[in-house]
């Protein structure tokens, strides 16, 4: 109980430290002194009448919806002397890969700064920076020749690197239980099983409304489509977080995907975001960064917002740093590169792309995918044991197919079709590329409605399930790679649920 407490205590004081320094917390300053003059507020019941002026103006339901934005993202409490690399990673054996696969990386981004003769970074000619800036608007449309250029690494680089990660504890085969997965991932840990899956997908049973399901056996679609449209419109009217993301579990309609989203990554279009937006923008039109020839538009401001720099506290991975020249190890004359910490891989532009389809005004959509980013996507490129961490997709994946579809899993592991050879592209990009844009959006709902990203390892093998019976004539990965290679028109909803309310467990 004591213990209970003290971790309570802990988070407080850590979010309160994290909100002194945002823009709400200047906010909420600015509106206590102003409430001062208001003639409601008496001197003797001074906390109480601020703290009802706050209820009743809507900034408490700001402050909440702040609060709850950094519970989403919190790490687990660990013990009090335990160190600061722990909440990054508690494993050391995890942590000694990324550490290795970090140098890795930055060996190859040196190696084609090398070969191409071509800085790190360096200050763009004032005549390139003017006409950066005119055609930044079409910027997309006209692709310069990247031919020189290759990727730092793709996914099955990553891929590789994975299956070759092993726990040292456990290299003599003495965990029985471990022995009988023969999937590429071999560490152990904890996954769930389908009952485990269902009682945390509850919402997505088969007796649940949801929205991409074109037939419901309880009530016809187009009277839930009605209902879900009248809830949603009340939650955002309520403009509380902890409501939309419980509300998006079922789908969110179309029209109010947008806002939706939003509210639920605290997301909002202050002036101050726009002009942080406008900023990063100038930053990119003044300075040139080898990495911009790997990325483009919002992506170039990513690659210069150091705000990303801060979730790193709660990521395996750490920012790559450069030192000038003449000064390598002196840790004084290092900057990290590029400033946002993370260097981009080969489809890193897909976490983007959905979000174009959502939102228009360019700070609203950089705002939206920084935060997806921060909150999600880091996650399924780096190495670590968290549930939503690519090792545990990649283990959660093989071992449902390996439980429930036996046949299936013997079969293309007996051809050298690992099934995760096929999959992990999938997950590693969140299914998009892959998926139709409405049916990915689908599956983003869920998403962040449950704060998770164990529903893409359940979509992959909900996909081999779905085409099991065309799975079991191939006798090459090449044919097998043939029956998956267009997920375009596949259903999400259907497949998921099928998947893990009509599987015999």
């Amino acid at each position: 109980m004591l213990q209970e407490e003290s971790d309570l205590s802990l988070i407080i004081a850590q979010i309160v430290q994290k909100l002194k320094g945002s823009n709400l917390y200047s906010q909420l300053e600015r509106q206590a002194w102003a409430s001062l003059q208001r003639p409601e507020i008496k001197l003797e019941s001074l906390k109480e009448d601020i703290k009802e002026f706050f209820k009743i103006s809507g900034w408490e339901k700001k402050l909440q919806n702040a609060v709850y934005s950094e519970l989403s993202v919190f790490p687990l409490p660990s013990h009090p002397a335990a160190p600061p690399e722990h909440l990054k990673e508690p494993l050391v054996y995890m942590r000694k890969a990324q550490g290795s696969w970090e140098k890795r990386i930055l060996k190859s981004l040196n190696s084609m700064c090398t070969e191409l003769s071509i800085p790190l970074a360096r200050k763009r000619p004032v005549g390139e920076q003017k006409e950066l800036l005119n055609k930044w608007n079409e910027m997309g449309t006209d692709e310069p020749d990247l031919s020189l250029f290759r990727p730092v690494y793709a996914p099955k680089d990553f891929l590789e690197v994975l299956i070759n990660l092993r726990n040292p504890n456990y290299e003599n085969g003495d965990s029985l239980s471990f022995r009988t997965h023969l999937g590429l991932i071999q560490v152990p840990l904890k996954v769930k099983d389908i009952p485990e899956l269902k009682e945390c997908f509850v919402e997505l049973g088969l007796n649940t409304g949801q929205l991409g399901i074109d037939d419901s056996t309880q009530v016809p679609p187009e009277l839930f489509e009605n209902e879900h449209v009248r809830i949603g419109q009340k939650v955002l009217a309520e403009q509380d977080s902890a409501a939309a993301q419980q509300y998006i579990r079922q789908g969110s309609p179309t029209a109010l995907r947008a806002e939706l989203w939003a509210l639920i990554l605290n997301i909002s279009s202050e002036p101050e975001d726009v002009l942080y937006y406008e900023q990063l923008k100038t930053n990119v039109i003044q300075h040139d960064l080898l990495v911009d020839s790997l990325i483009y538009k919002v992506l170039l401001c990513f690659s210069r917002d150091t705000s990303v720099l801060s979730h790193f506290a709660y990521n395996s991975a750490s920012p790559p740093k450069s030192y000038i020249r003449g000064k390598l190890g002196l840790e004084e004359y290092a900057v990290f590169y590029p400033p946002n910490g993370v260097i981009p891989f080969h489809g890193f532009s897909m976490y983007v792309a959905p979000l174009c389809f959502l939102y228009h005004e360019p700070s609203k959509l950089y705002q939206i995918f920084r935060e997806m980013y921060v909150r999600f996507f880091f996650r399924l490129h780096s190495i670590s044991s968290h549930p939503s961490g690519i090792v545990s997709l990649c283990l959660l994946f093989e071992t449902l197919l390996q439980t429930y579809l036996p046949q299936l899993f013997y079969h293309l592991r007996e051809i050298g079709a690992q099934p995760l050879r096929i999959s992990f592209k999938w997950m590693v990009r969140a299914f998009s590329g892959y998926l139709a844009t409405d049916q990915l959006l689908l599956l983003w709902d869920r998403i962040l409605g449950y704060n998770s990203l164990e529903i893409l390892a359940v979509l992959a093998a909900a996909v081999f399930a779905f085409r099991a019976v065309n799975l079991m004539e191939v006798t090459s990965l090449a044919a097998a790679e043939a029956v998956l290679a267009d997920l375009s028109t596949l259903k999400v909803m259907p497949l998921l649920q099928i998947f893990l309310f009509a599987t015999v467990t």
